[in-house]
């Protein structure tokens, strides 16, 4: 039974069969309105629109797809490439009977170049009355502009349609492929909502697909730019993450111990939930590694962790991990610990932001982004990357889940110069350096900032071996660790002793 009755004229909402897409519009199309639906070829109108269709098939409403531009068996390959069962859908196609070798569909083929207008927008609406559909998508609009040869007409004839299927509790979805040069506005004022679809390409990796709600009438959308793919089964769009449209849970108060007393004591005790912390250092500092012992404590207490890395890949990981006795690959199976490496040059921001909030959702309270020089080169305007880290950041503390930000800084020793500043979107900042002494490169510590509490200003050595992270004693004798250069102060025989302790 269809839906339709249940409702009044002009209220509710109706799916627009992507569970992302009704959050963004907050709750979907508006009930027994025109929508547009405009993008390139190829942005996924089609996809969209069909998969519109099937909820409605799915919810019992009587569905039509119209098109103008594409055949049947077009239509029914993009199905089949996503599975789908279209055998309920309605599909009634204007294309010349010539393209069909199918006899039994010439009787419902009609060439559109050999009618005037009018009469292709009667046959429209006969096809309409047959079907008495809920759900409608007309493809495409571009075919009713070229026949209609002006604006004024064009506009005409879309306004008697919209009337038309005002009058028949039809909820519409007019796809427009943007063939002209300039955006017809006039279209935008006719249509209730407007939805966009876009395709930007970059200098290198795959393109980017947005999409953006203009305007929807009398509902409080969400605005800006939402990443999507095309993949099997449809758009899946991942709705820009908002901080301050998620509950806050509240101050959590209880630390993180990293299962290493000295570094415990470093960092004042331990790292609170509800926090996010920046380890940054040079390459092959240990940032890594000094994240994962803190992951490999939460794993033994029994939490779920998301580590998120940009530059190594799942088998080099579990290796070095296991080569530091922080086995963590045990916890892969129970789907306690997941580990997912991405490549940054295929990965928009909202699909980042998409698997921090699903892993979130299910449970996880320690995620680690490994590291955000990677991300940084693949979304190289600087102001819109901190921008999403603030949204990040700002809904994982809300959420009370633990972040650890890991940044490499440029160079090995001497002065350092960071990608990107996220010091100040950080709580916590631990800094990692290396130094040389006694003719050995060596590593050293530091706790350089902690908003939720006291910590050690000191300066310790750090040493990381096949038994995990040791940490030494406070570099006393020494000047200008942080810089790379230090001078050793004091006498050489306490330096050798201090290197010994350590040992």
């Amino acid at each position: 039974m269809s839906q339709s009755d249940d409702r009044t004229r002009g209220g509710g909402a109706v799916s627009t069969g992507s569970p992302a897409l009704d959050d963004i519009l907050q709750g979907g199309y508006a009930f027994n309105r025109v929508h547009l639906l405009e993008g390139e070829p190829g942005s996924g109108k089609t996809t969209l629109g069909l998969q519109f269709l099937l909820d409605g098939v799915a919810k019992g409403e009587r569905a039509l797809y119209i098109t103008l531009s594409e055949s049947r068996d077009e239509l029914l390959q993009v199905c089949d490439t996503h599975g789908w069962d279209v055998s309920a859908i309605e599909i009634f196609e204007l294309v010349p009977p010539e393209l069909s070798l199918d006899p039994d569909r010439e009787q419902s083929i009609v060439y559109t170049s050999d009618l005037e207008l009018g009469e292709t927008v009667q046959m429209v609406m006969a096809e309409i009355d047959r079907v008495a559909p809920d759900r409608v998508v007309f493809d495409s609009l571009s075919e009713i502009r070229l026949l209609a040869q002006g604006p004024l007409r064009f506009r005409r004839q879309v306004m008697a349609m919209k009337h038309y299927f005002a009058q028949r509790n039809c909820t519409v979805l007019f796809l427009d492929d943007l063939t002209q040069t300039t955006d017809d506005l006039s279209l935008h004022s006719l249509a209730h909502g407007v939805v966009r679809l876009d395709q930007v390409a970059k200098p290198y990796g795959a393109e980017r697909r947005r999409l953006r709600v203009y305007k929807m009438r009398a509902r409080a959308f969400r605005g800006g730019f939402h990443d999507f793919v095309i993949r099997t089964g449809g758009l899946q769009i991942f709705p820009r993450l908002v901080a301050a449209a998620h509950p806050d849970e509240g101050f959590v108060d209880h630390q993180a111990l990293s299962g290493v007393p000295e570094l415990d004591a470093l960092v004042g005790g331990g790292i609170d939930y509800g926090t996010s912390t920046l380890v940054i250092g040079p390459s092959g500092a240990g940032k890594t590694t000094l994240t994962m012992q803190y992951v490999y404590a939460g794993l033994e207490r029994g939490e779920q962790v998301l580590f998120v890395s940009f530059d190594e890949t799942s088998r080099v990981f579990l290796r070095r991990a296991a080569g530091l006795n922080l086995d963590v690959g045990q916890y892969e199976k129970s789907e306690q610990f997941t580990f997912r490496q991405v490549d940054p040059a295929e990965l928009s921001p909202g699909e980042l932001t998409g698997i921090i909030r699903d892993h979130v959702e299910q449970g996880a309270t320690m995620v680690v982004l490994d590291s955000l020089t990677g991300y940084q080169h693949a979304m190289p305007e600087e102001q819109y990357m901190l921008l999403q880290m603030h949204e990040i950041i700002t809904y994982l503390n809300q959420q009370g889940v633990l972040t650890f930000l890991i940044l490499t800084q440029a160079g090995m020793v001497g002065a350092m110069q960071s990608p990107v500043d996220l010091t100040y979107l950080s709580d916590s900042v631990i800094m990692l350096r290396f130094f040389e002494a006694d003719g050995e490169i060596r590593r050293a510590i530091s706790v350089v900032k902690r908003r939720t509490g006291g910590h050690e200003t000191t300066i310790r050595e750090l040493r990381i071996d096949s038994g995990g992270i040791r940490i030494g004693p406070k570099l006393a004798g020494f000047r200008g660790v942080l810089t790379g250069t230090p001078t050793y102060l004091g006498e050489d025989h306490l330096l050798r002793s201090r290197i010994a302790e350590t040992d």
